[in-house]
């Protein structure tokens, strides 16, 4: 091939992954080590720091570890199995992947959900950038303590630009910078060296702020974060594997990129909030190693929520395509659109939106875990695996996935009925619960609920009214 040849390549290659049409073989680039790559650097982003405080306030060390461990694993088979075999197959994202479930209009509830999802989520990878920043200046000397209050939104906008700049290029931004940053996960384990080294007495000893009377309870709980942590990959996943060849290639990396890493690098969120009390990470950071080791681990992590933000940000902008509105829209002006929400959360309520990132978490399971549970159900059970990539693609009444108005009630009301599940075992506000939530989660169920009554309304109502193409 000339020169000129592949440069022509490389720009189809770009054009082709700014966009939410399926992507050829020859435009699905990512093997199984650059696919790993990237979504262990996304997945293992210090958000799991905070994930893993909140576990700290129900378990001590080593039952935390064994409640997240098991959560992730389930979490990230579920949001696998929901989204990974459409998307692999077709090289298309986690949304369009909904077209045969919700209908070729209904897509847009799942389009809703993951852009509120992405935006909450970059929201506080960014805060958190933000605060690890202030308190890089802080040990640094640069500025006093306390002296951060006006610095915060202006290094929320230093690193929305950044993140903004990183995806002018596509796919390659993202991959690019998870080369760069994928060495603050070995940063991470470093850190929980330390803190295990020097503080293991005290973290045997210590005691959860918030535990129950009930320890079951209390994994349960450990556990149902896990789940919900995996399961907020949903709107990521499709944007990212559909980069991948096949399913030979992506499921590896998909299960040890993004499901170990995570209850790992948690343990640092754990053994810091029973060790040190302090519920925000940015500033326990830099008090675990010592101002010389703080510094480091500090310059890492303010960075390695670049990563994150930067595929959750790629992600956004592909799901936005689907809209016909952004269809044909510069790719400059979607990212703009992607990010605006994010500058906006991050100016406006920075330290709201943190303070109440349980909540957050509990409702990414009472959304997603009805959604992943209808996939499942639909693909496996009752198409048995036969989709039309051309259906998914027709808007109008000629597709397939029309329904009933474009519409299908089946998903709707299996949404309906898998979020009131979630609801009645666990309030996402006041993490009250009702039994069976302590033998069962509330995730496992909402899905379980929500694929039942998505199957028995496509039997009896869709498929002899020959609706959704069964």
């Amino acid at each position: 091939m000339s020169s000129t040849s592949q440069h022509h390549h490389l720009e189809d290659l770009l054009e082709a992954d700014k966009n939410a049409w399926p992507l050829l073989k020859s435009e699905r680039t990512w093997g199984s080590w650059k696919l790993g790559i990237t979504l262990a650097t996304a997945a293992a982003a210090t958000w799991c720091y905070i994930i893993g405080e909140y576990v700290g306030y129900y378990l001590n060390f080593d039952k935390g570890f064994a409640a997240l461990f098991a959560g992730s694993m389930i979490g990230m088979l579920i949001v696998a199995l929901a989204a990974g075999p459409i998307c692999l197959r077709f090289g298309v994202d986690s949304i369009a992947s909904t077209k045969p479930t919700f209908g070729s209009r209904g897509w847009v509830i799942p389009a809703a959900m993951q852009q509120i999802s992405i935006i909450g989520w970059n929201s506080l990878l960014l805060i958190f950038f933000a605060k690890s920043t202030t308190q890089l200046l802080i040990a640094l000397g640069i500025i006093a303590e306390g002296g951060g209050k006006l610095l915060l939104p202006a290094t929320i906008l230093l690193a929305c630009s950044l993140v903004f700049i990183i995806l002018l290029r596509g796919s390659s931004g993202v991959d690019r910078i998870s080369k760069i940053l994928v060495a603050h996960v070995f940063v991470g384990f470093w850190m929980l060296y330390i803190i295990i080294s020097q503080r293991w007495g005290d973290l045997t000893a210590a005691t959860p702020a918030y535990a129950s009377a009930s320890p079951l309870w209390n994994y349960t709980t450990g556990v149902e974060i896990g789940i919900v942590s995996l399961l907020s990959w949903w709107p990521y996943l499709g944007a990212m594997i559909r980069m991948a060849p096949n399913g030979r290639t992506a499921a590896v990396p998909i299960m040890v990129g993004m499901g170990a890493p995570v209850p790992l690098l948690c343990l640092i969120g754990i053994a810091g909030i029973l060790v040190l009390q302090v519920s925000d990470p940015a500033e326990w950071l830099r008090t675990i190693g010592g101002p010389t080791y703080g510094i480091i681990a500090l310059l890492f992590v303010a960075a390695a929520n670049l990563g994150t933000a930067v595929a959750g940000v790629y992600a956004s902008a592909i799901g936005l395509r689907h809209f016909p509105a952004f269809e044909r829209m510069s790719w400059t002006t979607l990212l703009m659109l992607a990010i605006g929400p994010v500058v906006l959360v991050g100016l406006v309520i920075p330290e709201l939106f943190f303070a109440n990132f349980g909540t957050f978490l509990a409702f990414i399971g009472l959304a997603f875990a009805p959604l992943c549970g209808i996939q499942i159900t639909d693909y496996y059970f009752l198409r048995k695996r036969n989709i039309s990539i051309r259906w998914i693609f027709s808007n109008g009444d000629h597709s397939g996935y029309w329904f009933t108005g474009g519409f299908n009630i089946a998903a709707v009301a299996a949404m309906v009925a898998g979020c009131g599940t979630y609801r009645y075992l666990l309030n996402p506000v006041t993490y009250e619960s009702h039994s069976p939530y302590e033998y069962v989660t509330a995730s496992l169920p909402a899905a379980v609920v929500a694929g039942i009554i998505y199957a028995l309304v496509t039997v009896f109502f869709n498929k002899p009214a020959k609706k959704g193409g069964y």
